[in-house]
């Protein structure tokens, strides 16, 4: 996926949970924040970001969509993209475990909830849960960075798709190339943690992907090793 005409700046603070300010161009500005977690390891004061220019009548003229780290890192802050992400790496055949679906169903219910997709193939439908990640730690990729009561239910869908006879997916795309596996982050969030270990005991298939990222472009670059901790 391809970026829109970036400018860069530097991130002064978050004002809000979807808004912060940067400086662009020598004036302070406010950008929309396209994430709702804490973000503490990106929104730093001083470092380099990168904002999209945003249309019509909105309240902040530019998206935040990049964040450079100190060592070059660019991390995407934008937790809109992972299942647009999804959707392009498996229509290019870039995810080998879902070559064998053709057919993509958006936001498909199930047991009074929604999940992201549901894929159609020769062997019957799977239900997909797309979760992002920017928090990377010691090269692992940490879900959530915040408790997330909205997180546990999401790991609960796939868990009801297996119940009932269907493969379910629990995907986490890490939008940052610097991770090497993913674990929950059970020192933030440990019901969530425990929830996914019993999902994968279930039979929910755990899936992770890290992200090349460029200032032009991002995309889903190659799997990483799912780690669950015993409980």
């Amino acid at each position: 996926m391809r970026w829109p005409p970036l400018v860069p700046g530097l991130f002064i603070r978050r004002l809000n949970r979807f808004a912060v300010e940067v400086a662009v161009g020598g004036q302070v500005v406010a950008a929309h924040l396209p994430n709702s977690g804490r973000l503490r390891e990106l929104l730093v004061p001083g470092y380099r970001v990168w904002v999209a220019p945003r249309s019509g009548p909105r309240r902040t003229p530019f998206d935040l969509q990049l964040v450079g780290l100190p060592g070059g890192v660019l991390v995407s802050a934008d937790a809109r993209l992972p299942n647009r992400l999804f959707l392009e790496a498996w229509a290019e055949g870039r995810l080998p475990e879902f070559r064998a679906f053709e057919r993509v169903i958006a936001e498909p219910g199930l047991d009074g909830g929604r999940l992201d997709f549901r894929l159609d193939g020769p062997s019957g439908p799977a239900y997909v849960e797309v979760k992002s990640i920017t928090l990377v730690e010691a090269g692992t990729g940490l879900f959530p960075d915040a408790p997330t009561e909205r997180g546990r239910r999401h790991v609960k869908l796939p868990t009801a798709a297996v119940g009932r006879g269907f493969r379910a997916f629990a995907v986490f795309i890490i939008q940052r190339p610097d991770a090497e596996r993913f674990a929950p982050n059970n020192a933030v969030d440990p019901v969530f943690g425990q929830l996914l270990g019993a999902a994968a005991r279930s039979g929910v298939e755990i899936r992770a992907y890290r992200c090349a990222v460029t200032l032009t472009e991002i995309r889903i670059e190659a799997p990483v090793p799912v780690y669950l901790s015993p409980d």
